[in-house]
């Protein structure tokens, strides 16, 4: 994989948080999280996909990140048995002496990507999907079953995977195939009942002002949830109301229940109901605006008000 980090630090002199595809360096953007950015560069030979994650204040937050992030990505890879694809992170510090990270993977086509896909195949075929991405998290936790030190954690969200192989035009989902996992730039991974990661850097993302209460009230409830098979199977399925497929739910709970009966009985997980898929939903829902708004009020102070830079990218409104 080769990266052009002289590229990435032009791109990071003339870069609009609010508008950054107006920059002097081309770029499209591919999606967004709560901290990051993802993006391709228009043009770029080497067909990456740039995730820019700017909460790091120290060279030591950015070494312990890397550390975890490799031992995180080696162990879905080598021990859980997870597809990954090529990747790597770097830094560097920028003209204002600011810490800029990346994580950088080979780009995918985005038409195979879970929640792209849920909108073009049958109702059989969405599914098998789940099925299979059941599949692959039924791998993370055995090894946690397995493993008396270490706990692995994994964001099981649709559209954090990839079905290899896809053609939009002529292939079909079936239970032969083979997923890919995108989701590697914050390592959930316990070592000991220690955080690999330094997890209050995220609250860099966080309106100054809420800042207290999210790590009081939020931040540790929000990670665990990652380490809950149940809780993430609830989030996957919660997927399927903010892509606007609801009447597909009762199917998928009565799915995902039997596959917890007959193919993951061992790790004695209650049934799933359409009331809790329902009430999670909303919560999540709610919790996401309430968080969004505050965080374009934080914008707009530190932009209009104080005259600083935001660092970090809002997108519109976006339908849940």
């Amino acid at each position: 994989m080769k990266i052009d980090i002289e590229l990435l630090k032009e791109f990071e002199q003339t870069i609009d948080t609010i508008h950054p595809e107006t920059g002097k360096i081309p770029i499209k953007i591919l999606g967004f999280g709560e901290i990051s950015l993802v993006f391709e560069i228009i043009g770029d030979p080497e067909q990456l996909a740039y995730k820019r994650i700017p909460i790091f204040k120290n060279e030591k937050q950015v070494r312990r990140h890397i550390w975890a992030y490799n031992e995180y990505c080696r162990i879905l890879d080598k021990e859980v048995g997870l597809i990954l694809p090529e990747h790597k992170v770097i830094w560097f510090l920028d003209d204002k002496e600011q810490i800029q990270f990346y994580s950088i993977q080979a780009k995918i086509d985005p038409e195979s990507v879970g929640n792209k896909i849920i909108h073009h195949v049958s109702d059989d075929e969405i599914e098998i999907l789940v099925l299979l991405v059941l599949r692959e998290l039924k791998k993370v936790w055995t090894l946690n079953k397995e493993k008396a030190n270490i706990e692995v954690g994994l964001d099981g969200q649709i559209s954090n995977f990839v079905l290899m192989d896809y053609d939009s035009k002529s292939s079909t989902v079936n239970e032969n195939s083979k997923l890919l996992y995108l989701d590697t730039s914050t390592p959930m991974l316990r070592k000991n009942g220690v955080e690999a990661m330094e997890a209050d850097l995220f609250l860099n993302s966080t309106p100054s002002f809420l800042r207290f209460l999210i790590k009081a009230f939020f931040i540790q409830e929000v990670l665990d949830r990652y380490y809950n098979l149940r809780l993430v199977i609830i989030d996957l399925l919660a997927n399927f109301f903010k892509e606007q497929i609801p009447k597909i739910i009762p199917r998928l709970i009565k799915r995902v229940n039997q596959f917890l009966n007959e193919e993951a009985s061992e790790f004695k997980i209650d049934p799933i109901s359409f009331v809790e898929v329902q009430k999670y939903y909303k919560s999540d829902k709610m919790i996401w605006v309430i968080f969004q708004n505050a965080r374009r009020i934080d914008r707009y102070i530190k932009t209009k008000l104080l005259k600083k830079t935001y660092d970090f990218y809002l997108p519109e409104k976006i339908k849940r």
